[in-house]
This record gives structure tokens, sequence and C-alpha cells, in this order.
């Protein structure tokens, strides 16, 4: 499917405004597999119909690793710079196929002088479905065993619980759940800056539990909702050798392979 994503810079020289931004992120701008999320993303709200535009170059990090890490200034430098980009071009709705930025953009911004409507693409992908703009059929994974690692700050963090598993169901797969889910979900290892450095002396690393409990239901896919929890879960299944049997694949990935596009 070729087609041309367009910037929030092109929009405004027309006079234009998109129905939304879809915000990349670091990850899925810079990280290969997370770059597969981006397009899956992509191409659903193009098929859709939605008039979508990215901020291209404009777009910075939202300063999310910095305050997790524990240093406020760097990410209030980081915020303000996208506050001013975001204001400038009076945007109101936002997307995004990363929690940790769907969180620091919701709840974050705010207090700086950021005010948007911001969805996860589960949301996105939900109302869409819910609105009949956007069509799943249960193509490949219809039968299909697939559980769903809750990401920290979707569920936990900002309650989002259901439109991700809603999206799943929709395929025709059968769901099945983690002992530790939803409100009990329990962390793959990267949040609060943890993806970024090594982990401390311990028994076992936390994405090699969390992968074991993904395993153990004998899961055809392991559904994630977050581009760090894609690798940490990716880490883990390589860990037990068992990448033939069992794929790692984000929620957009899963509905744009089934509609094939």
């Amino acid at each position: 499917m070729e087609f041309k994503i367009e910037t929030m810079a092109d929009y405004a020289a027309r006079g234009e405004k998109p129905e939304v931004l879809f915000w990349v992120g670091c990850a899925g701008s810079f990280d290969e597999r997370a770059q597969k999320i981006t397009r899956a993303v992509a191409k659903i709200l193009h098929h859709a119909g939605v008039h979508f535009a990215v901020l291209g170059t404009e777009e910075s990090c939202t300063g999310d690793p910095a305050k997790r890490a524990g240093n406020e200034f760097l990410f209030q430098m980081q915020a303000m710079t996208n506050i001013q980009v975001l204001n400038g071009y009076e945007v109101t709705r936002i997307v995004t196929a990363c929690p940790h930025c769907f969180n620091t953009l919701k709840n974050e911004y705010p207090e700086l002088g950021g005010n948007y409507n911001v969805f996860h693409h589960s949301e996105l992908l939900q109302s869409l479905i819910n609105e009949g703009r956007l069509q799943v059929k249960g193509g490949s994974y219809a039968g299909k065993k697939i559980t769903f690692h809750d990401p920290c700050y979707l569920g936990r963090g900002n309650s989002v619980y259901e439109a991700p598993r809603e999206v799943i169901e929709k395929l025709d797969a059968a769901l099945s759940e983690m002992k530790r889910s939803r409100a009990k979900g329990f962390c793959c290892g990267a949040g609060g800056a943890q993806m970024f450095k090594e982990p401390e002396q311990g028994s076992k690393d936390v994405n090699i539990e969390r992968t074991e409990e993904a395993l153990a239901l004998k899961p055809d896919v392991i559904a994630v909702g977050c581009p760090f929890c894609m690798t940490m879960m990716t880490d883990g299944v390589k860990h037990f050798n068992k990448e033939a049997e069992v794929k790692v694949m984000d929620i957009a990935e899963l509905i744009a392979a089934a509609n094939d596009l």
C-alpha cells in the first residue's frame, strides 16, 4: 500500500487541519522493530480514511525517559519545546502507539500549558471499529491463541484495559489471559527508564519472568501495545528459543496483517 504521509506543516501550508496528529515517538522513529508498528498504524489510519499528519522533524522526545530517570529540568525543556510546536499548529487530538508518550502527553503536559485529547492507538482502533470506519477480518489469526501483555502506563497508569482486548477479539482469536493481567498486570521490565540501562543484580530478569508467564499459556501470539514491551518480550521469547513458534506482535500489526494492509 503506497501513500504519502503528510506533516502538520503540509496541512498548515494549505490552511487545513488533520483529524488527528499521529505522535510517532522515539522508538517508533528510530528502532527498526518499532518502525514496523508505526507503518502498521499509518496503514490502518489511511485505510480507514482518517486524515492524519505527523510532525516529522519537528517532533522531539516527550521527555518521559528524562523524567523517569529523575532529570526534571531536562524533561521540562523537552516538553516546553514540544508544547510550543503543538500549540503553534493548534493541535487538539493526538494518537500514539507508545504508552510512555501517551501518559506524558496526556497527564504531564497540561500543567506546562499543553492540553490535548490524547489516545493510545488501541483506543482509536476501537472507536474506528465501533464507528464502522474500520472493518476487521479474522484473516490468518482466526482461531489462534493470543495473550495480551498490559503495558504499565496504559493499564495501571491510565486504566485502559478493554480497548486492546476488544480489538484483539475482532480477529476471531482465542484471547487467553495471563495470571497477572489488567490491574494486577506485571511489568515487562523496561518502564521507569529501565529500558536504557543494565538491570541490577538479581536471580532473574523481569522480562524473563513475564515471558515465562506468557509462554505457559502456549500462545501463538503474544500481543503488546508498547514498543518497549515489544523489545522486552521479544528478547524473552528468544531467551527460551521459542521465536519459531511464538510471535510477539503489536495490536496494530495484527489488525493490519488480518486486513492484508
